[in-house]
């Protein structure tokens, strides 16, 4: 039997101007040490066994352009699956309301989650740009997807929780969690809520 797959589409950053990426390049804080992030090993060894997990490495992560990212997207729609639960984190999770709002996705979703997804440019510290602007009418989202789960942290310096209830306003059946406890950009090693959430997911379908 199939595992069901979790495809997962990490973060990334836009910039305006070349100038303003090479700025970043220049000044953006490096290390040789690998970050221990929950999308990894952890996500793996919790839910490895029992789903597939599909985590690609998008286009130009640092430096991203909606189209770019929606043509390798659509690569994988091949090898997907009925029943597929998408995750997107930060612009990942912008990328798929904007896709999940404009296109039919091409596979029943089990289920959707959106994880500090900024909603508009009104970002502290970045720009959004890149063609990730959203259309006013998201109503397609959730259409494409039934069961949709708004994760925000009410602390994140990077994605405002405003941008939480601005999705709020437009997708009235999403379920909506802000963190308190999670301090930063969900950069954290465990993330065991949304583990939880995951396997309740399954647990529904198996009641159907």
């Amino acid at each position: 039997m199939n595992k069901i797959q979790i495809f997962f589409i990490h973060g990334g950053m836009t910039f305006k101007k070349k100038k303003d990426y090479l700025h970043f390049l220049r000044t953006k804080e490096i290390s040789i040490e690998e970050p221990k992030r929950w999308t990894d090993a952890y996500l793996k060894k919790m839910l490895g066994n029992v789903f597939e997990i599909i985590k690609p490495r998008m286009p130009l992560q640092d430096n991203a352009v909606y189209d770019e990212w929606k043509l390798y997207f659509e690569r994988f729609f091949p090898y997907l699956r009925n029943n597929i639960i998408l995750i997107g984190s930060s612009l990942g999770g912008i990328f798929l309301a904007k896709y999940l709002s404009e296109n039919r996705f091409p596979k029943k979703i089990l289920s959707l989650y959106l994880i500090c997804a900024p909603f508009d440019d009104t970002l502290p510290g970045e720009e959004l740009s890149g063609g990730f602007k959203l259309k006013s009418d998201l109503s397609l989202i959730e259409r494409n997807a039934k069961r949709i789960n708004l994760l925000f942290a009410e602390h994140d310096d990077v994605v405002p929780v405003a941008h939480a209830k601005n999705y709020a306003k437009k997708l009235k059946n999403a379920n909506i969690v802000i963190y308190k406890h999670i301090r930063s950009h969900f950069i954290i090693s465990e993330f065991p809520e949304i583990v939880k959430m995951i396997k309740a997911d399954v647990k529904t379908l198996k009641k159907k």
